[in-house]
Formats: C-alpha cells, sequence, structure tokens
C-alpha cells in the first residue's frame, strides 16, 4: 500500500479554488474536472522537472487547496528502472516495514512554475476543460432531435448560417435554408435540430429551416389542438420558401381540422406563414381513401378521375383540358408536392391525353392477342374489352371465366388457354436462346423466382454469374425506380431514380432475399468443402504413409 504524501507549499490556496470555481461556472462543467485538468498539468510540470521517466503523482483538494505531490515507486528485489523502482533497503528508509511487491509514494518539493512551464499547464488545463465542455455538449443536444429552437445569428460562413444557442453553436448548411431568405448577423431565428454528431472537432448540431418537420413544430405551436394531439399533421412537403401542403385529420368528430389549423381570421397560419417567410400554404383534408385524397391533394385543380396502380405504386389522374396547367402548376410544383404528400408517382393527363393512351393500350393490345393466340381481330378485341392485358391471365384464369364470355363456351375457351401457354413457352425459349448467347449461367437462371426474361435481363446489365448476383444488395437487385412526380411521355430521368436491375419486374423484398441468399449458398458450401490444415496435412500424412 503506498502512504499519502504531506501536503506540498502552495502559492495561493484560495487563487487556485477561486480559478477552478469560476472556470467551472463559466463553462458550465462540474468543478471536479477542473480541478482534475489542474491536477494534470501540475503533473506534466513536475515531470518535465524531475524527468518524464518518473511516475509522479499530484493530488488538489478541491476543499482546502492543499497541493501533494509525490513520486510513486515499486518494492523490488533487484532495480531495473531506477526511476520507478527502488530495492528493499532503500525503500525501507522511506518507510518503514515495506516489503516487495509494495508501492510507496517519495514526497517531492513543490515546484515553480516559470514561464514555458506556466504555458504548458495553461495549455494542458484549457484542452481538459474545452473537452469537457464539448461532451458536456454533446450530452445536452444528443436527444433533442427534432426539437424547434431558438438562436441568434453569430456569423455567416460561406453561405452557411451559425447559431449562438446560448451553452452551442448550430449551423444551416445552405440546402437547409429557406431560399432568399435575408439573414443578418444579430438576427433572432428558430430553426428544427435536424441531428447532432460527435466530432473530434467538438459536437456538431445540424439545423434546418426548410425541413416539413420545421413546418409541423410550428404548426404545433401555433395550433394548441395539435399540441394536444386532438389534430394530427399525417403528412407535410414542402418546396421551401414558396409553397407547401399538408394533410391534417381530426379525432374529435366537432372540430373542423382545417378550420383549427386556419385559426380565426386565418391568424394561426399566418403566424406560421410568417416565420416561413411568406410560404403559400395549403391546408387539406387527409383521408385513407388514397384516390380522395389524391383530389383533395391537387387542389384547387379540379379531377375527374383517378386510377391507381398499386403494384407500380402510380397513379393516374385524369383532369379537364382547362385544369391542366392549374394541376401541374408552375414549373410542376402542384402535382411535386402532392406526389410528395401522398408519397406516390403522380401523373397528369387531360381527358383527351386518356382518350388516346386507353385507345392505343387496346389497340396494342388486340395485336398482341391476334399475333400470339392465332385469333381473329374480333375476338381479340373482346378479351381485350374484358379486362385481359396479358398472355399469363389468359393462360392461368381458371377456365369458368373465359367460358362465361359472351360468345366463347369451354372447347374456345380450352383452346386459347393452350395456345396462351404455347405461346409463355415460345417466349421462354426465346429468351432462354438469347440468355445462353449472352453468357448467363444455368445456375442463375435456376435461382428461386428467376424467369429466362430476367436472367436476360441480368445479362444485358453484365451479371452472369452467381458471385455477380450475390455481391448485390437486395435493394440494387429489386427497388423499383423512385416515385416522383412526372408528366406522361416525360423521358428525363436521372441516376436517383433507375431502381434496381429487376425493378421492372416488381419483385417483393423477401423474393429479392431469397434470391440473393440462394445466390451465395456456393460460398458456405465451399467453406464447408474445404478440410482444415491440420485435417488435410493428416489426410496427406496417412496417403504418405500407405505409399510406403
Amino acid at each position: 500500500m503506498a502512504s499519502t504524501p504531506p501536503p506540498a507549499a502552495t502559492a495561493n490556496k484560495a487563487e487556485l479554488l477561486a480559478i477552478a470555481d469560476a472556470v467551472a461556472r463559466e463553462k458550465l462543467i462540474d468543478k471536479a474536472i477542473v480541478i482534475e485538468a489542474m491536477e494534470d498539468a501540475i503533473q506534466r510540470a513536475a515531470r518535465a522537472r524531475y524527468g518524464q521517466e518518473n511516475d509522479i503523482r499530484a493530488k488538489l483538494d478541491g476543499n482546502t487547496g492543499d497541493l501533494r505531490l509525490w513520486r510513486v515507486l515499486e518494492v523490488v528485489e533487484e532495480v531495473e528502472d531506477q526511476f520507478k523502482q527502488i530495492d528493499v533497503k532503500g525503500a525501507q528508509k522511506l518507510q518503514d516495514g515495506a516489503v516487495v511487491g509494495d508501492f510507496i509514494v517519495d514526497p517531492l518539493p513543490p515546484i515553480e512554475f516559470g514561464r514555458i512551464a506556466a504555458q504548458a499547464a495553461k495549455q494542458v488545463i484549457f484542452q481538459k476543460v474545452r473537452d469537457a465542455e464539448r461532451e458536456r455538449q454533446f450530452e445536452e443536444f444528443k436527444d433533442r432531435g427534432g426539437e424547434v429552437i431558438t438562436g441568434v445569428v453569430k456569423r455567416v460562413e460561406f453561405g452557411h448560417v451559425v447559431v449562438d444557442l446560448g451553452r452551442a453553436e448550430g449551423v444551416i448548411r445552405r440546402d437547409q435554408q429557406i431560399p432568399r431568405e435575408m439573414v443578418r448577423v444579430g438576427d433572432r431565428i428558430r430553426s428544427l435540430i435536424m441531428r447532432v454528431s460527435r466530432e473530434t472537432r467538438g459536437p456538431q448540431i445540424f439545423l434546418s429551416r426548410a425541413h416539413p418537420d420545421f413546418m409541423r413544430k410550428l404548426f404545433a405551436q401555433e395550433v394548441p389542438e395539435i399540441y394536444d394531439g386532438i389534430i394530427e399533421i399525417k403528412a407535410a412537403a414542402r418546396d421551401p420558401g414558396s409553397r407547401a401542403k399538408i394533410g391534417v385529420i381530426s379525432y374529435d368528430s366537432s372540430i373542423d381540422p382545417v378550420g383549427a389549423c386556419v385559426g380565426m381570421k386565418g391568424s394561426r397560419v399566418q403566424a406560421v406563414v410568417q416565420e416561413l417567410q411568406g410560404e403559400k400554404i395549403d391546408i387539406i383534408p387527409w383521408s385513407e381513401d388514397l384516390a380522395t385524397f389524391v383530389v383533395n391533394a391537387l387542389q384547387p385543380a379540379t379531377v375527374s378521375r383517378v386510377v391507381i396502380d398499386e403494384e407500380e405504386g402510380r397513379i393516374e389522374v385524369v383532369v379537364p383540358d382547362d385544369q391542366l396547367s392549374l394541376a401541374i402548376g408552375r414549373r410542376g410544383q402542384n402535382v411535386r408536392l402532392a406526389s410528395q404528400l401522398t408519397d406516390s408517382q403522380i401523373d397528369i393527363l387531360t381527358e383527351a391525353d386518356a382518350s388516346e393512351k386507353r385507345q392505343k393500350e387496346f389497340t396494342e393490345r388486340t395485336e398482341m392477342f391476334q399475333n400470339e393466340l392465332d385469333v381473329d381481330e374480333t375476338l381479340a378485341q373482346l378479351l381485350v374489352a374484358e379486362g385481359f392485358t396479358s398472355l399469363e391471365e389468359v393462360a392461368y384464369v381458371p377456365q369458368e371465366e373465359l367460358s362465361t364470355i359472351e360468345g366463347l363456351d369451354e372447347e374456345i375457351a380450352e383452346e386459347l388457354q393452350n395456345r396462351a401457354k404455347e405461346a409463355l413457352e415460345r417466349a421462354e425459349d426465346a429468351a432462354r436462346e438469347k440468355r445462353r448467347e449472352l453468357g448467363v449461367e444455368d445456375d442463375v437462371a435456376a435461382l428461386p423466382h428467376m424467369t429466362e426474361v430476367m436472367a436476360v435481363t441480368l445479362g444485358e446489365a453484365g451479371l452472369k454469374t452467381l458471385d455477380d448476383v450475390a455481391d448485390l444488395a437486395t435493394d440494387e437487385l429489386i427497388q423499383k425506380k423512385s416515385s416522383g412526380p412526372r408528366r406522361r411521355n416525360d423521358s428525363r430521368r436521372s441516376d436517383d431514380n433507375k431502381g434496381g436491375v429487376l425493378g421492372e419486374y416488381n419483385l417483393t423484398e423477401e423474393q429479392g432475399n431469397e434470391m440473393i441468399m440462394a445466390a451465395r449458398a456456393h460460398w458456405f458450401e465451399d467453406e464447408d468443402e474445404a478440410p482444415a490444415p491440420a485435417e488435410a496435412a493428416s489426410e496427406e500424412d496417412a496417403a504418405a504413409d500407405g505409399d510406403q
């Protein structure tokens, strides 16, 4: 056991404690952390005086200001490190009864801080205090994501706004600001805490005034019914600084959600609009029925008809010719916000466009049935008119459904199904031939849920082996194209919405996972089949013994 060294004389006990108290209060950190930083600084200064090889300790009493300085030595039989070890004879001079294995203290006289030592000690204390302050800031803000906070603009750097939050600083990056908003140093500004990250230079608090959740929180502050949970904002979409849409629902039938958000003479919504620099806000009633919600979301345009394609996640909206520009909005703003609000891709068509599209689809499907089923135009048109869109539907629909169509009997229905199956087989054979020409392995075509047509698509993308498929993530394989808003015949595409290699085949995530895991199965088989090094060596030895 190490004995306690006597106190070393200090220049001014009260001054040390006063400094520790002042720093702790100013930086809002625990006084014990400042005391610890001082002890560390004194230890470093003492090592610089007596030698870095020594194990020197310092202890500053936070109540009395007493400072103790000592060197720790281990008692050993034979000294190998004269700076940290001492023999039994020398140890007993310092402490009676010292034996091998004990640690004893060798009290050191107080040190006088020279200019360089004082500067070094000051740097150590500053660094320790700064680290403690950063940790305190991170702990204070790490769980406050999604909260609206008020601060003062401290400076603007390269378009990014640095905000003084009182006990920390936050930054509003250029892409999270409201466009064309004039911000000056000293302005009070409200913003949303998006996230807090721990960085080497201190916690980084990222703020936003452009995020839809900022608008949600502002409404919660202005509308008591939202704060109390009586009204809920189910969806929100923003074009920052220009226009926004929110879908609201009331859980109290006696309260109109739209009227409550607007307020008396628009007072509530105007308070939010002013904070968002004049951003126009459309407040619409939310509905569980997607078609109804889409109609509401496209206000003020009038909608004639809504067709929902659940598999593709797309919505086709038909509007009168004179409502087209209103439905699309300036630079596509209205339909873009409606698409974000409903989380679906919305295609806007006029009545004339819709009629032309239906006629084109009818003609194309009629020709397909004529060519593939070898039937006349009348019968092909009959199938299309009854809602059949593909050979698969004709081939595998219950025969009774075909035979109940006016003009078809069981014999004709059976023949149609046989021809449809033959046509599908021909298409499969053609795809298989093309797949082999592309060099796609048979093992790839044999994967679960894989068809020859899909295998051709993989081959055209340069994926020809099991390893090629196994290296993909599930979303890289089956993710659908992103559902951004667009006009019909809009051929523009970007990397953001190209989707997975097989995204056009509407595979589920579960099916994609099965395909990926099946492609990776041979990796684990190879591991199981490979003998361990020791086993392999023993087999070689046994073979050698047999040869002898």
